[in-house]
């Protein structure tokens, strides 16, 4: 740690950490948090004011898409390694993990390299990454030690998807490699033949809208993927984590394997907490925003996974930030059309010719949707303030259980002297209107337009340096840093 980082003593915060409420002053020292207590004495340290804040972990979103070139037409998402952790800091994100998906062309070692080549230079937060076992190949297997030994420990398994998803037999192989070497898996549940089967019938019936596109993922499909892994898991012996879970259906797959003793962990999105399908029973240009895997559910999915937060079935919120643009949505573009600067100010990019057939047909529209700046005053708003959480539930769910997992902890989700000091300084009665216009995220919607929320961050630091001012960015591209990871402990000694 460089001690060029400036001291800071923050004063009469109430301090938030995953298990208990506390007033406290905090000093900071070289980037880490050096002292909490009360009436610290520290001379010629320049002080900080918190009165009437929560200062809290800075959040860690652990399933981010930046910079990502999706699918076989490469649609980039609209936020890049700049602007994605500008906006993800102005949300009082403070560490984003990302991932690597290595094209045919490429070691996964080559893909890391250039995924660390885009990010090095622009990312204001720090950073990590998950790498996709996209395949299953000899050399890929034998890549596994090396990822690890690089500091990247856990990897993407997509169920579903062609050119990147891996069958049953494949993901037997990917477990055991994991298993031996201390990867942990992050999986994608959802039934491959299934989505294929579902999206040729509607073609046939002329069911070519967006409106179609969550019957093509039911609920289903994503319970019976997230079965099967469990079980292929178990037989392997490893843990596994389970992305983006939507569905009641599922919950209820995880609440029975919990039970059994199985080593699993599984997240959610804000959207599935909030959001229902009843979004695509609209005009298929405000559709398409909506269109993302797994898709949103129903009401009744909304209160079985808020259920399943609350009590910790669910251990984490992610966002999946994957933006694309309406004009990318449409299939207008591949790249976004513009670029929001750190400053506020949006810059143009070069024309682009259209590139998708028109209409535009539920199954070609790029999945994903913006999130990574709203997550915390969302979950705030709509879990804390409800009574669905705690607030040291809410810093669990935010931070501290991402940072535990993904073997980051006590560096980072933490309060405890040593740690990193990432922190947010919370207004829990500040009052914001979510709009694309006002948030930093390279977008030119959010799903959440309109939504009043109150408690937002006011100051963020990321290693005792102050990030965010009032809404603003106050840091230079380039200063975060990549977070290298360790092997788990479950690794087979050999």
């Amino acid at each position: 740690m460089s001690s060029s980082q400036p001291d800071l003593l923050i004063r009469n915060g109430m301090l938030v950490s995953a298990n208990e409420i506390f007033q406290a002053d905090l000093l900071i020292r070289a980037g880490r948090i050096s002292t909490v207590g009360h009436d610290i004495a520290a001379d010629s340290v320049p002080e900080l004011d918190a009165r009437g804040l929560l200062v809290m972990p800075g959040g860690i979103d652990t399933h981010v898409h930046l910079q990502y070139a999706q699918g076989p037409h490469r649609i980039v998402s609209s936020d890049d390694w700049l602007t994605g952790t500008v906006a993800a800091a102005c949300g009082g994100t403070t560490t984003v993990i990302d991932f690597v998906e290595a094209p045919p062309d490429q070691t996964w070692m080559q893909a890391f390299e250039a995924r660390l080549a885009e990010a090095a230079p622009q990312a204001v937060i720090d950073y990590s990454f998950h790498m996709s076992f996209n395949r299953a190949d000899e050399h890929s297997l034998r890549e596994v030690e090396r990822v690890i030994a690089a500091g990247i420990s856990s990897f993407k398994i997509y169920m579903a998807y062609e050119g990147i998803r891996l069958d049953d037999g494949d993901i037997l192989l990917a477990l055991e490699q994991l298993k031996i070497h201390g990867g942990l898996p992050l999986v994608h549940a959802e039934n491959h033949a299934v989505i294929k089967y579902l999206t040729q019938l509607h073609h046939k019936a002329g069911h070519v809208e967006v409106r179609w596109h969550p019957h093509v993922h039911p609920a289903v499909c994503e319970a019976e993927a997230t079965y099967r892994v469990l079980t292929l898991a178990g037989l392997v012996g490893i843990p596994v984590h389970i992305a983006h879970v939507s569905a009641a259906e599922t919950i209820a797959v995880l609440q029975e394997f919990r039970e059994r003793g199985q080593m699993l962990s599984a997240e959610v999105c804000p959207q599935h907490l909030l959001l229902t399908d009843t979004l695509y029973d609209q005009p298929d240009e405000v559709a398409a925003r909506y269109v993302m895997a797994p898709p949103l559910r129903k009401a009744a999915d909304n209160a079985a996974l808020w259920q399943a937060l609350q009590e910790g079935l669910l251990g984490c919120v992610v966002t999946d930030h994957c933006p694309f643009t309406s004009a990318q949505k449409s299939g207008a573009r591949r790249t976004p059309e513009f670029r929001r600067l750190p400053d506020g100010s949006v810059q143009a990019a070069e024309p682009e010719s259209t590139w998708l057939e028109h209409p535009l047909t539920f199954d070609k529209v790029p999945g994903g949707v913006p999130g990574i700046e709203t997550r915390l005053s969302l979950l705030y708003h709509f879990g804390v303030r409800t009574g669905r959480l705690s607030l040291p539930q809410f810093v669990e769910r935010t931070s501290t259980a991402a940072a535990r997992l993904f073997g980051l902890y006590p560096r980072k989700g933490s309060l405890m002297p040593g740690a990193d000091a990432d922190l947010v300084l919370f207004d829990p009665e500040y009052s914001v209107t979510m709009s694309a216009a006002t948030l930093h995220q390279n977008c030119d919607y959010t799903p959440f337009d309109g939504w009043p929320v109150i408690g937002w961050p006011r100051i963020v630091l990321s290693r005792g340096e102050i990030i965010v001012r009032d809404g603003q960015i106050v840091a230079q591209p380039g200063r975060g840093q990549f977070l290298r990871r360790a092997p788990y402990q479950f690794a087979v000694q050999h």
